[in-house]
């Protein structure tokens, strides 16, 4: 199955939840928010949202920090 991750064309052997890619990734679930087809997957949803051929998912991760004020 055919996925786009970040705007990269990746190959996975069989269908995945969302929760199931974060693994194979090995990206920790509690730091990245995630995105299938432009629409917010919610945390506890992660392990019911199953990914389908040719969907986009874009996965983006908090960063700490600041000014320093």
């Amino acid at each position: 199955m055919q996925i786009t991750v970040n705007g990269e064309a990746r190959e996975f052997n069989a269908e995945l939840t969302v929760e199931e890619l974060l693994l194979q990734l090995g990206i920790k679930a509690e730091r990245v928010a995630v995105e299938v087809n432009l629409e917010v997957v919610r945390r506890e949803r992660r392990s019911e949202r199953r990914l389908a051929p040719g969907d986009a998912v874009e996965i983006v991760s908090f960063v700490g920090g600041g000014a320093g004020w």
